[in-house]
């Protein structure tokens, strides 16, 4: 197994939010790792509450909440916010983009921004749920869910392994900023492209795109990474500067400059 990254992409106020509540991850074993890319565990235990915010990937994520039930969450286009009170823990199961349509043949653009009880897509789901709330461990979870997983595990699809490639190139290389740009590079015409990615993946490649290079335009900035925003949109692959804080404040609800400021005085609260 592949340890998952230790990454703050798509969390927002990162050390903010690790003062109210605990993030581990769990790697996916080698054959539900075609499928998924890592499981993910949060608890927290708070008097007061606290809204958690991510700017979600474009994966389906399956979550098994207490208290709460057990979901399957569609790709979010918003912002996702969460608020936190009380005692509680949620286990979650990230799909590689694409990969829950691969195994379930759902067209993954109909369950865009939507949350369904895990019956509602898995007959079975009630089983699962009960295996892995009484489950005495995360890892034991892991197993449960991959065993399951096993049963409804499809056979090798090259439109679903081309989508993988294709999104994983988007999210690694920063350097590119247009959708032309990876039909060249993978010689598929843009028309299959679009296709292809509202069956797997929900939603358009140049979403996909942009929403990568905001993850990445958010974590460098609460990271303290950035002199000149200007050189940032640039970077990013923006027409200009005014352009990426426009979509920034719409997806994240601040601008640049006013993310890098909350982040600086969160990194002094955190270090002093």
């Amino acid at each position: 197994m592949t340890q998952p990254a230790d990454s703050e992409k798509g969390i927002l106020h990162p050390r903010e939010q690790a003062r109210h509540r605990s993030l581990s991850r769990l790697a996916a074993g080698p054959e539900a790792g075609r499928f998924v890319e890592w499981y993910w565990i949060v608890e927290w235990d708070l008097d007061a509450p606290y809204t958690a915010e991510v700017l979600p990937f474009p994966s389906v994520n399956v979550t098994f909440e207490q208290p709460g039930g057990a979901f399957v969450n569609g790709v979010c286009t918003r912002k996702f916010e969460r608020e936190l009170i009380g005692r509680g823990r949620a286990f979650g199961v990230k799909f590689w983009a694409g990969g829950f349509g691969a195994i379930t043949g759902i067209d993954v653009g109909s369950l865009c921004d939507e949350v369904l009880p895990l019956t509602d897509v898995f007959p079975d789901g009630d089983r699962l749920a009960d295996l892995m709330f009484t489950a005495e461990s995360d890892v034991r979870r892991r197993a449960v869910f991959e065993a399951f997983l096993h049963d409804h595990l499809a056979p090798p699809d090259p439109s679903y392994e081309l989508v993988r490639e294709i999104v994983s190139t988007m999210a690694a290389d920063r350097s590119i900023a247009r959708v032309d740009e990876i039909t060249e590079r993978f010689g598929v015409p843009i028309r299959t492209l679009q296709r292809l990615f509202r069956r797997y993946v929900g939603v358009g490649p140049k979403w996909v795109l942009r929403r990568y290079r905001l993850h990445d335009g958010a974590e460098l900035l609460a990271q303290g990474e950035v002199a000149e925003l200007a050189e940032l949109s640039a970077s990013l692959g923006y027409f200009d500067q005014a352009h990426f804080s426009k979509e920034f404040k719409q997806q994240i609800g601040l601008t640049p400059a006013e993310y890098a400021t909350r982040a600086s005085a969160e990194r002094q609260i955190t270090y002093r």
